[in-house]
């Protein structure tokens, strides 16, 4: 099948010394498709799951923005860096990092729950409709006010000393290279994030992606359609129901749809989303419902 009439999800595995908007062009390339964004960017440097929308994808993308990460990192203790990471230029050290691994324990489980977090200078976080980075680079930081983030929890993994190895799940916006500098300086010997790969991010995770080059030979051997996820079953945390020829009709002229003739009499889903798929599974809507009103807000509507 041609991919320009694919629509889903692949669940890409960034390599390292590459931005996410470089491996949202591969991909495109790759796979000749007219549309492809992704959901949350890494760090150049960092390694792991990139979800990127390809096609009519592209609306979800907003769905996935705001899904739980899982990321594996390296914390270097000893030595502090303006980007607060390896990539950074060293700004503060300590000789002599003698710490426990009790207390490097202890340290790590004052983080978990909520935290406020000042977002890093070196970010892309935008002032005036420019990158935080940019100000940063020039000489001219940019701090932006701290944001409530939360830390589901921190694994501490492995230490040897000046590494700490730990994983983390986290809400989206966390900045792990943030986390890494605070429980540094909590320790009294500053630190930065050496290594990070993110494994899991809204629900997709590091078992199920695929490398640019595994991706490039699967489009080779006319295989692409096996790395696309359909985007009926990306949204893996919104309940679906199956529309009949009257709601599909509803649905594909804009008419006013009431929550009462599609959702069930104990709707369990806090947010009211719902996606509606058509008898051969194909997503044709996202609809929301607030529980002050019967009817149904359109949010995505797709065309099959």
């Amino acid at each position: 099948m041609d991919a320009k009439n694919l629509h889903g999800v692949i669940v890409l595995d960034k390599s390292a010394d590459i931005s996410s908007a470089r491996a949202v062009a591969a991909v495109k390339k790759i796979l000749k498709a007219k549309k492809v964004g992704h959901s949350g960017t890494l760090d150049p440097f960092a390694t792991g799951v990139l979800v990127c929308c390809i096609n009519q994808a592209t609306k979800l993308a907003r769905f996935f923005l705001e899904g739980s990460k899982k990321y594996q990192a390296v914390l270097h203790l000893g030595s502090e860096t303006d980007t607060q990471d390896a990539t950074g230029t060293t700004i503060a050290a300590c000789p002599d990092v003698s710490v426990s691994a009790q207390q490097v324990r202890t340290v790590c489980e004052l983080f978990e729950g909520e935290y406020w977090q000042v977002p890093p200078v070196f970010s892309a976080l935008k002032h005036q409709g420019t990158p935080l980075y940019k100000f940063a680079r020039s000489g001219n930081p940019i701090q932006k006010p701290p944001r409530r983030v939360e830390i589901r929890y921190i694994k501490v993994q492995a230490i040897d000393l000046p590494r700490i190895q730990f994983e983390v799940s986290c809400s989206a916006g966390t900045y792990i290279r943030t986390l890494c500098s605070d429980i540094g300086k909590k320790l009294g010997c500053g630190g930065h994030l050496q290594q990070l790969t993110r494994l899991e991010s809204s629900g997709f995770t590091l078992a199920e992606a695929i490398s640019l080059s595994d991706l490039k030979q699967m489009a080779g051997a006319g295989k692409i359609a096996d790395a696309i996820i359909p985007m009926a079953q990306s949204l893996r945390g919104i309940p679906a129901m199956v529309a009949d020829k009257a709601l599909t009709d509803n649905i594909k002229h804009g008419r006013v749809v009431y929550a009462k003739s599609i959702l069930p009499p104990s709707n369990n889903n806090p947010k009211g989303l719902i996606k509606i798929l058509d008898t051969d599974q194909n997503l044709i809507a996202i609809l929301d419902h607030h529980r002050e009103s019967d009817r149904m807000k359109y949010l995505c509507v797709f065309d099959n």
